[in-house]
């Protein structure tokens, strides 16, 4: 038996060559790709912007930090929540149908089909790309953030959207279906009770990364507080800059615990 055994593991397939192959494949491509990295900016002048930022975080301008005017931090970070929140919003619900109409177990395939089309062209564009589209139709400000926010989230939504629906269990559908219910009825009785939880999870995750994609928007004119920090860093004003950065890394904590705990007490029940 113990003759069999060896006799199996000496015949067992030999990965070594292959792995060998593999790594020093990764390795060319890990240098090749480095060998494309140029640092000739950073010298001197570097050390001492970064030691200028750090600098800036120690002693930030307390005045622009608790300000209550439109300059102020504290007004910049609302506005700043508030295209992340509508825009969320407004995407997570045209992102519904998309979704349904996407879902090749409620859909017909070539109704599912041109759905997700549609979705992946919403999702190919760059959210960068849509704030500079929307601020030359809409001109500078927060409407055009907040277009930006809801068009970059039915591309993502959707495609989590999407994922749920199919997850589903076909048993409740074909109940209803046996009890006489139509497609609508279905989907009313049958399928958002099981997807809301899923639904409402995955907006809040959406609305984690808007808080973060409002920020850079900022920079282009789309609203919110990245074109303020922008302008501070070009300055040299760090004390302004650090001002801002401690506002944003102080809001993104309280967002991530409070969407946190939501999305446990929706996915768990605790």
């Amino acid at each position: 038996m113990n003759e069999r055994v060896l006799d199996t593991y000496d015949a067992r397939p030999r990965a070594t060559i292959r792995q060998l192959i593999l790594i020093a494949v990764l390795i060319g491509l890990m240098a090749w790709s480095c060998s494309a990295m140029n640092a000739t900016g950073a010298g001197e002048n570097g050390g001492k912007i970064a030691l200028n930022i750090l600098t800036g975080l120690l002693h930030p301008d307390t005045g622009l930090l608790f300000t209550l005017t439109k300059e102020g931090v504290p007004y910049l970070l609302l506005e700043t929540v508030c295209i992340s929140f509508l825009g969320t919003v407004v995407g997570a619900v045209i992102a519904i149908p998309l979704a349904f109409f996407s879902a090749s177990n409620l859909m017909p395939r070539p109704v599912a089909f041109v759905s997700r089309v549609i979705i992946m062209a919403v999702r190919t564009v760059p959210a960068f790309v849509y704030g500079l589209m929307f601020i030359r139709v809409t001109g500078p400000g927060p409407f055009a953030g907040l277009l930006t926010m809801s068009l970059c989230s039915v591309g993502m939504v959707s495609k989590m959207y999407i994922e749920a629906i199919e997850d589903l269990d076909s048993g409740v559908l074909e109940s209803l279906s046996a009890a006489g219910c139509g497609r609508l009825a279905q989907i009313r009785y049958g399928v958002l009770p099981q997807l809301m939880p899923n639904f409402a999870s995955t907006a809040i995750y959406r609305f984690d990364v808007n808080l973060r994609d409002a920020t850079v928007l900022g920079l282009v004119g789309a609203g919110g507080i990245g074109a303020p920090l922008i302008f501070a860093m070009s300055a040299y004003r760090w004390n302004d800059a650090g001002a801002i950065l401690w506002g944003l890394i102080i809001l993104v904590l309280v967002v991530e615990w409070i969407s946190t705990r939501i999305r446990i007490k929706l996915t768990r029940g605790e």
